[in-house]
């Protein structure tokens, strides 16, 4: 599937922050059919049991597809918090190996977004999803005296062009 653009990375975010030494570091990708897009590793470090990615942080990227769905869809002046999510946990989720996770909004209201999530393996194969609903606010509403374009300051660029999918 062609990537349209890419999103900016933060400093520290867990998901991807650039500076987080335990983080993930994902780059994410506005896709062609409105969705958003990124492959990404977890580390050892993120483990639960061995061989298995501990649940608490695949809800993590789950929940970030949603933000970053709603990014893809509406702009990235979109901020919003987790009103809920659904997850669902299929099959276990690896780690060192190679993932595609994948976030589309749903419905979109003045008020909130329900974005679809899921997280597959390299062979495609759904690993986990969720239904996440967020309440749309504006960032001053969120958190105070943070510059969200300060803290989402990496723009990486590396000729993405294309996803499969």
């Amino acid at each position: 599937m062609k990537v349209i653009s890419k999103q900016r990375n933060s400093r520290m975010c867990i998901v991807c922050g650039m500076d987080n030494p335990i983080g993930f570091k994902a780059q994410f990708y506005n896709m062609e059919d409105g969705s958003v897009m990124t492959p990404f590793r977890y580390m050892g470090a993120h483990q639960s049991f061995p061989l298995r990615v501990h649940g608490g942080l695949i809800a993590t990227m789950l929940d970030e597809l949603g933000l970053r769905a709603m990014w893809a869809a509406l702009s990235e002046d979109a901020f919003g918090v987790t009103m809920s999510m659904d997850v669902k946990y299929r099959k276990p989720v690896p780690y060192e190996e190679d993932l595609l996770g994948r976030g589309i909004v749903e419905r979109d209201t003045p008020k909130f977004s329900v974005i679809r999530s899921e997280l597959y393996d390299r062979n495609r194969v759904l690993l986990a999803e969720a239904q996440v609903k967020y309440l749309k606010l504006d960032v001053g509403q969120i958190v105070q005296d943070v510059d969200p374009h300060e803290e989402m300051c990496y723009l990486i660029e590396d000729g993405v062009t294309e996803i499969l999918f």
